[in-house]
């Protein structure tokens, strides 16, 4: 699957946000080397720290649906309507440093068609891993 293509599942998993606070949808989709895709989106509540990223929506859902996210995963995509492409918040990059391999390509996107390749390890080069 091309980024293009990874994209545009992020697309569609951004449908399903859930944003009555911000109007700010934002999609996620996760590429695991058997072909399958899984989509997140954002979901508000008006106690915002209920609130959970799109990115975390789909880690979360592959994660509980069984996949070994640190070896099956062979990219994920994120993308919102924005100038330039939709970068992860903090707490997500921390999460996909910890359930993501390192090298694991991210596409961050826009609505526009801007796609901007990156890696785990370049969103977030000091990220908590050691729970030695």
């Amino acid at each position: 699957m091309t980024a293009v293509e990874l994209v545009n599942k992020a697309i569609e998993g951004r449908k399903r946000s859930y944003s009555p606070y911000s109007h700010y949808a934002v999609g996620a989709a996760i590429l695991f080397k058997d072909g399958t895709v899984v989509t997140g989106a954002n979901i508000e509540n008006a106690a915002y720290g209920c609130c959970i990223c799109a990115e975390r929506v789909a880690l979360f859902s592959a994660y509980h649906k069984g996949y070994n996210l640190k070896e099956d995963v062979e990219a994920m995509a994120i993308t919102s309507e924005s100038n330039r492409p939709c970068a992860p918040c903090g707490p997500c990059r921390q999460v996909m440093n910890e359930l993501l391999s390192k090298k694991t390509k991210v596409y961050l996107s826009n609505l526009k068609g801007d796609i901007k390749e990156e890696t785990v390890e370049s969103l977030l080069p000091y990220g908590f891993d050691d729970l030695d």
